[in-house]
């Protein structure tokens, strides 16, 4: 694991542009694998900024809400239009279908897409329970693209984004641990004290399922770029 410490979102934002930048450059990215939420939000700002050509990439992202649509404020294909996709332009873009009639199928065809286009590298988040995706404490380490039942946790927190609460999803399609273990390179971005529990067993603690990112202490190739705040516990 290569551990940078940086001063603020914005200059984890500008290290792991860098990072992007020089795999496009030197045609090492074929496949962009993404992440949603708060986190890459000025990672998404250095690359709409930037002059890229990505008209040979692929996108895959790592999870959906069950039962949003796509053109679903609260979704993440909308998340990831207005974010990134309306103003840089892929190959192609890849994020499960929320509203697949099949959910078994959908993860099938989902997992599908990532054997044909191997991730080159993925941008994680980490949560505060130490998911990556949305693989909550006691994932199964060798799990594939499946359905989770989101923790209350998870629920309580993303109230605040629907009018009625009977709105709020409960179950969401997220790439598994082996898949998101599949990429040849991962970046994984964390900020804030609140961050700073899971960064320390994420990178200092037991290789154990109860803390799903600790996974990555057995990848060949993971970055992780956190803040002071997030890095404050590590020794």
């Amino acid at each position: 694991m290569n551990v940078i410490v940086v001063k603020n979102d914005q200059e984890a934002a500008e290290k792991a542009f860098e990072i992007l930048k020089s795999g496009l450059e030197q045609g090492e990215i074929n496949t962009l694998g993404l992440a949603t939420g708060g986190t890459p939000l000025k990672l998404y700002a250095e690359m709409r900024n930037a002059n890229l050509d990505v008209s040979n990439v692929t996108t895959v992202n790592l999870d959906e809400y069950v039962g949003l649509s796509a053109d679903n404020e609260q979704s993440y294909n909308y998340y990831m239009n207005q974010e990134l996709f309306n103003s840089v332009k892929f190959k192609e873009t890849n994020l499960p279908n929320g509203v697949a009639q099949d959910l078994e199928a959908e993860c099938e065809r989902y997992e599908k897409i990532l054997e044909e286009n191997p991730v080159d590298l993925q941008v994680l988040g980490l949560g505060t329970n130490a998911h990556i995706g949305f693989n909550e404490p006691g994932t199964p380490f060798d799990s594939k693209t499946h359905v989770v039942k989101l923790t209350e946790s998870t629920i309580e927190a993303n109230k605040r984004y629907f009018e009625k609460e009977e709105d709020v999803p409960t179950h969401a399609i997220s790439m598994g641990i082996a898949s998101i273990m599949e990429a040849k390179q991962i970046v994984l971005l964390a900020f804030g004290e609140a961050k700073a529990e899971a960064v320390k067993q994420m990178i200092e603690g037991p290789v154990t399922e109860e803390c799903p990112a600790s996974a990555l202490q057995n990848h060949p190739n993971v970055t992780i770029i956190v803040d002071e705040a997030a890095a404050s516990q590590l020794k």
